[in-house]
């Protein structure tokens, strides 16, 4: 059928190179942790996603809760998986139902983009804002540097 390697909280099968469109199910801590959640529910999660052909899974615990991303080929798997009453009694189940879930297109948490970004200039520490432009005055400076009239009508005789 295929190589199939297999971690503590994900799997991949590579029986042939496929695109995989990626969804993530994000459930946040609130009184009981979501880490709880998982482990009550995600089994039933996973073991449902395999049943509608899925090609990559992973759980991602973060600080503020824990993310299970699912990779499936096609749309219409993702669909039917998240049609499934297990699937709709799990989410149901999060402990905080009105603010703590987030489903959404994509890895989850903080994975990161697909396209990289532009670099942009490095940062210099001694940078300054460009000098204003001086203008330049001349002065008449002959024409304010005349004898005083004392030492002009003192002569010697």
């Amino acid at each position: 059928m295929g190589d199939r390697t297999c971690w503590l909280t994900s799997c991949v099968w590579s029986a042939h190179p496929v695109v995989v469109e990626y969804w993530t199910i994000e459930v946040l801590d609130e009184e009981l942790s979501a880490l709880r959640w998982r482990d009550a529910y995600g089994d039933a999660l996973v073991e449902a996603a395999h049943t509608n052909l899925v090609v990559d899974w992973q759980w991602t615990r973060h600080p503020w809760g824990v993310a299970l991303e699912l990779g499936f080929a096609e749309e219409d798997h993702w669909l039917r998986f998240r049609a499934l009453p297990v699937v709709r009694a799990a989410l149901d189940a999060v402990p905080d139902r009105v603010s703590g879930l987030l489903i959404y297109t994509g890895r989850g948490g903080s994975y990161g983009s697909l396209v990289p970004r532009r670099p942009r200039p490095a940062p210099i520490s001694t940078a300054a804002a460009a000098p204003l432009p001086v203008q330049r005055v001349e002065l008449d400076v002959a024409a304010r540097l005349e004898p005083a009239p004392e030492m002009m009508t003192s002569s010697p005789s």
